[in-house]
């Protein structure tokens, strides 16, 4: 009966942690320019976030700075698109840089520190049922994510997107409000795409070895979203094979 005991006081710490790990990571995604006198702050802040192991940071590059004189190299069409799409969800008048979206649901300022930072830590408080989500790679060099199942969302299935990273890079400015300074840019998406739909059920989505080494330099990502531009159920990510 003793040894009994001890082995179940020694087990309850075990299962109560694991029942409240969520490695589930907090999605902060920053919308910059390379041609905006504003970003430089907000982008080496950004730096820091992504050297969090709780933070998923996602920098997306926008197009519409890059008319007053330096586009920005890493600027995309479909960054503006996102953008302009989580604009009109959060019903903001107009779209801005730098700007924070934090887990979908909040946004602000990308250089108000404090302001952000209360926004991660009410995300990971108000966290909502997701399922679980892993990423690998296959051996024939394909991307495999694998999501569970669970609560079915309400209305249209949730979107899983793709996303391909950059780690960082440093390039001079030759032109445009920042002139004659050197571009600190961590995490630059580099891809983006619609992977599929989650409805409930346990799936696996597969990312083709031709697409899945040509991503980015350095990371993938997957972000399970409700309504495309909506809350962030879960996300993931996976380092490039060596």
């Amino acid at each position: 009966m003793v040894s009994r005991f001890f082995a179940l006081l020694l087990l309850a710490p075990i299962a109560i942690g694991a029942a409240r790990a969520d490695p589930s990571p907090i999605v902060v995604e920053l919308f910059t320019s390379q041609g905006c006198s504003s970003c430089p702050p907000a982008d080496k802040y950004f730096g820091e976030l992504a050297k969090r192991p709780d933070l998923l940071a996602l920098a997306f590059h926008v197009e519409y700075w890059n008319y007053i004189g330096w586009p920005d190299p890493y600027s995309k069409p479909w960054a503006t698109r996102r953008q302009r799409d989580y604009s009109s969800r959060l019903k903001q008048r107009f779209v801005y840089t730098p700007e924070m979206v934090v887990q979908g649901t909040a946004e602000a300022v990308g250089s108000e520190r404090e302001t952000v930072e209360a926004l991660i830590r009410a995300a990971a408080a108000k966290r909502l049922p997701h399922p679980r989500l892993t990423l690998r790679w296959r051996h024939d060099g394909a991307l495999v994510a694998a999501i569970g199942d669970g609560k079915s969302p309400q209305g249209e299935p949730a979107t899983v997107w793709l996303v391909g990273y950059d780690s960082v890079h440093t390039n001079p400015v030759l032109a445009g409000e920042n002139e004659g300074k050197v571009a600190w840019d961590h995490h630059a998406v580099r891809s983006f795409r619609r992977l599929g739909s989650w409805a409930g059920w346990s799936e696996e989505l597969v990312v083709p070895p031709e697409e899945a080494q040509k991503l980015s330099d350095h990371g993938v990502a997957v972000l399970l979203q409700l309504d495309g531009t909506g809350p962030i159920l879960t996300a993931a990510s996976i380092d490039l094979p060596k």
